[in-house]
């Protein structure tokens, strides 16, 4: 069973960066990719950004595409999500997941954290 804990959460002002990290239990060949997701109060899921462990292959929501940077680090069982230039849209509880489905997405994913809470004050 591959646990994933999500940190970095925060109240930070519009145009702010925050970096959230999401650790997973187990090796990385437990998974095929590991994605970041979010939800606003009121709203439905969003996909945020995904990433391979290998090759480090990135996918990205169109909504934070050019500020936000997923990256992994393999040796440390860990993905990081980079925020830049936050705006208020962006508040939300941040959800990191897993998935074992190979190929690109749409994927499938199997493995979720607990979620860390973001907000993006005016």
């Amino acid at each position: 069973q591959v646990q994933l804990v999500e940190s970095g959460g925060g109240l930070v002002q519009a145009g702010d960066s925050l970096r959230l990290s999401c650790r997973a239990s187990v090796r990385t060949s437990s998974t095929y990719g590991m994605g970041w997701f979010r939800q606003a109060p009121g709203k439905e899921r969003e996909f945020v950004a995904a990433v391979t462990w290998i090759y480090g292959v990135t996918y990205y929501g169109d909504s934070v595409k050019g500020r936000f940077n997923i990256s992994r680090d393999n040796a440390k069982n860990t993905v990081y999500l980079q925020m830049n230039s936050l705006k208020p849209e962006d508040t939300a509880v941040y959800y990191c997941a897993g998935t074992r489905t190979r190929g690109p997405p749409p994927w499938n994913y199997e493995y979720w954290g607990q979620g860390t809470q973001v907000i993006v004050s005016s």
